[in-house]
């Protein structure tokens, strides 16, 4: 006998005091238990049903863990749009984004009045958050296949083609073929976590998994590795607030 297929609304209300938490529901049938998440990219939390579930329980789950919901909401960083007069982290840095009133043009480093380090957008400034979206995607790949190839030297293996990507729930990723792909969002850390993920996805051309020995060859590749797993869980969510 085939298996009921759940149905859900596409979302339950939750009170949360003043205001009703609106949490989206997604059955999933390999899901062994509720989870619930607040994605990155902020379109709100949701709840994930499992096989065998009911909107009761779901509700149920949701009001139980209301508490750890809010303080994770009121602990998202701000959207960034990329709009002029916004700030964005370059390699760490904070970079004021200046229009330069010219239509053509490339983006480019310069200085603020105030003297902050800034990025110099030529065009209409409607269309500045995609044009300095797709100048920081084009930094984050020159800068992540430097650090990749020079890490694959080290060992001895190549690399067949490097991709940066908008992803959420990954920093890279190595494939069998020797294929890596990067969040463009690295480019917005600190130099040495984007060259600890770099290390990261190249030891696994070695070492596909995550034992001891992968997480010694990491190391040997990045020493600094302890500290940006670290330094990742603490401020890797806020990277996602800007664009």
């Amino acid at each position: 006998m085939r298996a009921r297929k759940i149905t859900l609304p596409d979302y339950i209300e939750i009170d949360a005091g003043n205001t009703p938490v609106k949490i989206r529901l997604r059955a999933n049938a390999r899901a062994q238990r509720y989870l619930l998440r607040v994605p990155a990219d902020h379109s709100g939390p949701v709840l994930t049903v499992p096989k065998g579930g009911d909107l009761s329980r779901a509700e149920r789950f949701a009001r139980q863990h209301i508490d750890w919901l809010i303080e994770r909401l009121d602990g998202r960083p701000d959207q960034v749009a990329l709009c002029p007069g916004d700030f964005v982290p370059l390699r760490g840095e904070d970079h004021l984004i200046l229009p330069t009133g010219k239509l053509r043009g490339l983006v480019s480093k310069g200085e603020a009045d105030c003297g902050s380090p800034a990025l110099l957008v030529p065009g209409a400034e409607d269309h500045i958050p995609r044009k300095v979206t797709s100048w920081l995607k084009g930094e984050a790949k020159a800068d992540l296949t430097a650090r990749a190839e020079e890490h694959a030297v080290k060992i001895g293996k190549k690399i067949t083609a490097i991709s940066v990507r908008d992803t959420k729930s990954r920093w890279g990723s190595c494939a069998s073929n020797g294929r890596l792909s990067f969040s463009w969002r690295l480019i917005l850390a600190p130099p040495d976590i984007l060259d600890y993920v770099a290390a990261h996805e190249v030891a696994h051309l070695k070492e596909m998994n995550h034992s001891d020995r992968f997480w010694r060859l990491c190391e040997e590749l990045a020493p600094q590795t302890p500290e940006a797993r670290v330094w990742l869980k603490e401020h890797g969510l806020r990277l996602h607030g800007y664009g």
